[in-house]
């Protein structure tokens, strides 16, 4: 259902480092850009993150609840990816751990303040 989500950004250049450390983590690379645009992913048919500069010219912020969800194949998968968005300067949203259920997340905020989690729903 989803084809791709679109993070704000004022700072293109600090969140593309970000990603590219970040999503290239699990193998995705740049697959379309501009000056004010990133998409990554894996395929270009499938899913994608993307970023931009707002094209109204004004500031990019925050949107109050909105996340953006990454799915992940397992709880240490999740743990990595948690790590990995510390490592290159996120915001901790809440450490890797059981929510409910069989949901296992490890939520973050990116360098603009968009807050992401990376999740997986199998028992382990």
């Amino acid at each position: 259902m989803i084809g791709y989500v679109t993070l704000g950004t004022n700072e293109i250049t600090r969140a593309a480092s970000f990603y590219d450390e970040l999503l290239g983590s699990l193998g995705h690379k740049r697959f379309m850009e501009s000056d004010r645009f990133i998409a990554w992913g894996s395929d270009p048919k499938a899913p994608a993150l993307s970023i931009c500069t707002p094209y109204d010219g004004e500031p990019a912020t925050v949107g109050n609840g909105v996340m953006v969800a990454l799915i992940m194949k397992s709880r240490a998968a999740v743990d990595e990816f948690h790590a990995k968005a510390m490592s290159l300067g996120a915001a901790d949203e809440g450490a890797p751990g059981l929510r409910s259920g069989n949901f296992y997340g490890g939520y973050f905020r990116d360098l603009d303040g968009n807050k992401l989690v990376a999740f997986c729903m199998k028992p382990e």
